[in-house]
């Protein structure tokens, strides 16, 4: 039976698309798209007042499983990914045993089918263990279906090592994601270095020490031509090195999140909440000011949410003892209707370029578009629904949200994955 999606504002750039109109889907792709299509027998769902765009992609998400089951795994994970409008997210390598192989690839995309509530796609790390020393298995797990290799959480301190991954990612057409973070000058940095860290006596962790790896990288890039993509960038001046590299015709591409665009130092006071405490680390007002301008003048390529969750126990510690990292799937999408689209900061169609359109290109995936015969891979939200973010919201296994509390408005309402409902009327299908 086809599925009737009725009286939706349908957004999509890519096809210059912006109308209210219905679309019909079968066998898992778009079948038609017009004004009053007939009933035909199909299920229907009237969706009048709300939004289609082609299905959000989450491109920084920690799924934690295998290894750190007790925080999230590839089923609970890939239900909040549902629950916040993504059809798919790249899971991080930084799990116990490392993704670093074949195998723990082939396990993480079993699981995820199993789950059936998103796609996943893989990344694999870029050395063993992390630890920057020797080559992880590049080609055996892009064969096995890693989309881009990072060593994610730490970052490749080694120049030669970097310039080795660099080489042998781009033989197998795989971008190189890089977290960029010189343990030498971070050190034992807890937050952003500045006032802030002065006043609440933390170590401070300098913007140098994330902008020196930039810096080095792009370097790197323009010496191997490799596609290098700068994860959760947090500071101005690297923001300042990404747009230099773009203009210079480099294969340079960057991300932000939600807590970098709408959370800064400030927010961190003497309660030491340690939702807070996130890596990289809340930066400056003008920091934030600087990305969102940024995602404003497309230098930003991909919003992601770095989604990091934690037990409870975990972070319920000494600011200094507590893990970094907070959740952010599940408020993502929301964060942005409220902070930028509403405001008229930007574009729906600019919203689908970040969520949609770049996200799939950095990690050569095939195009979704609303259009005939594209897969049926579809984000269905109500841009006017008004809620509080409260634990009790998330799908996740954990909460540690440095958003709980604030009110927000939108939110997904219907998730279709080759046509397949995995979020309806704002629940997890099952």
């Amino acid at each position: 039976m086809s599925l009737l999606i009725k009286n939706v504002l349908a957004i999509d750039g890519q096809v210059g698309l912006h109308e209210v109109c219905d679309i019909r889907i079968e066998d898992g792709l778009i079948a038609e798209i017009g004004k009053d299509l007939p009933e035909d027998g199909s299920e229907v769902r009237d969706l009048t007042g709300c939004v289609a765009t082609p299905g959000f992609v989450d491109i920084h998400v920690h799924l934690r499983e295998p290894g750190y089951e007790y925080k999230e795994d590839i089923e609970s994970g890939t239900r909040a990914a549902a629950h916040g409008g993504m059809v798919a997210v790249c899971s991080m390598p930084n799990t116990n045993p490392v993704t670093d192989t074949a195998s723990t690839i082939e396990f993480v995309l079993r699981r995820a089918r199993e789950a059936g509530h998103c796609r996943v796609l893989p990344s694999g790390a870029c050395t063993q263990g992390l630890k920057g020393e020797i080559l992880a298995e590049m080609g055996d797990m892009a064969l096995h279906g890693a989309v881009a290799f990072t060593d994610d959480g730490r970052g490749v301190q080694d120049a030669a090592m970097m310039r080795r991954v660099m080489e042998y990612a781009s033989q197998f057409d795989r971008p190189v994601m890089a977290h960029c973070q010189d343990d030498a000058l971070v050190g034992s940095g807890q937050i952003n270095e500045g006032p802030v860290s002065t006043l609440l006596g933390l170590t401070g962790w300098p913007a140098q020490g994330e902008e020196i790896q930039i810096a080095r990288d792009i370097e790197l890039c323009r010496l191997t031509g490799c596609h290098y993509h700068v994860q959760h960038v947090t500071t101005a001046r690297g923001i300042d090195l990404i747009r230099q590299a773009k203009a210079d015709g480099l294969p340079v591409t960057c991300e932000v999140t939600p807590h970098h665009l709408f959370l800064d130092e400030t927010c961190i006071d003497d309660s030491y909440n340690t939702y807070l405490k996130v890596n990289p680390p809340l930066r400056s007002a003008d920091d934030a000011k600087a990305l969102l301008e940024a995602v404003i003048d497309g230098t930003v390529d991909a919003l992601v949410t770095d989604h990091a969750p934690h037990a409870d126990f975990e972070k319920d510690r000494e600011f200094e003892e507590a893990p970094f990292g907070m959740t952010g799937i599940e408020t993502a999408l929301s964060l942005y209707i409220t902070k930028l689209v509403d405001p008229g900061i930007i574009t729906w169609e600019r919203l689908v370029e970040l969520l949609a359109a770049n996200p799939r290109e950095i990690l050569n995936q095939p195009k979704v578009k609303l259009a005939v015969g594209y897969p049926a891979d579809i984000t269905v939200t109500d841009p006017k629904i008004e809620w509080t973010v409260t634990p009790d919201e998330f799908e996740s296994k954990a909460y540690n949200s440095g958003f709980l509390g604030w009110e927000l408005k939108g939110r997904a309402r219907d998730v279709y994955v080759d046509g397949k409902a995995t979020l309806k009327d704002g629940v997890v299908c099952d």
